[in-house]
């Protein structure tokens, strides 16, 4: 009987150690395993806004349309403007149909991208300066005449709305161009 409880503890006591072993070279390997980190590094603006869009893949859409009208030749190179751009997201929220249509008239095109570009830089600095002043309110003027308003939307996101009351939230701040800068949106405004 002696015996076995020998036995017994000995095979516990062993079993134990193999354990705490085992777990002490897992924490050990835990530690030792490499991590990969990615960080973003800022970039100088190389281009106007135009090829700023080019830039970042969720705004292919607003680029191609943009190449399409002609934008970058109709906004000056000494002048400063505001993007606001649609992400490819919002693009695909327009029916394929009125989509193509719209790509194939460079004129009403142009139209409604003109809707959504401001002169003057209005980053999120600058747009927190303008709500800041108007009390939660700004009015921004595009670069066709129409106004597009800014303000704080119930989720306390900056949203612009535009003359029709086509509302869009801005969900990327900061693309910087050499005449200006790219704020992306979640929708596209259209034109009166």
């Amino acid at each position: 009987m002696k015996k076995s409880i020998l036995v017994v503890a000995a095979t516990l006591s062993v079993s134990m150690f193999i354990n705490k072993s085992f777990a002490q070279t897992q924490d050990t390997i835990k530690k030792t395993s490499s991590t990969t980190t990615t960080t973003t590094t800022a970039v100088q603006a190389t281009g106007d806004v135009v090829s700023t869009l080019s830039s970042n893949a969720d705004y292919s859409s607003a680029a191609t349309a943009a190449k399409a009208a002609n934008l970058d030749a109709k906004l000056s190179p000494t002048g400063t403007y505001t993007i606001f751009a649609p992400n490819n997201a919002a693009f695909s929220k327009i029916p394929q149909d009125k989509l193509d249509g719209l790509l194939k008239d460079t004129t009403k095109l142009a139209t409604v991208l003109k809707a959504h570009v401001v002169s003057g830089k209005y980053g999120k600095a600058e747009i927190v300066k303008a709500l800041t002043a108007g009390k939660g309110k700004a009015t921004l003027n595009t670069v066709d005449g129409q106004t597009l308003q800014l303000s704080i939307s119930p989720n306390k996101t900056v949203q612009l709305t535009d003359p029709s009351g086509d509302v869009a939230e801005i969900t990327l701040f900061d693309l910087v161009g050499t005449n200006g800068v790219v704020n992306g949106i979640n929708n596209v405004l259209m034109p009166k």
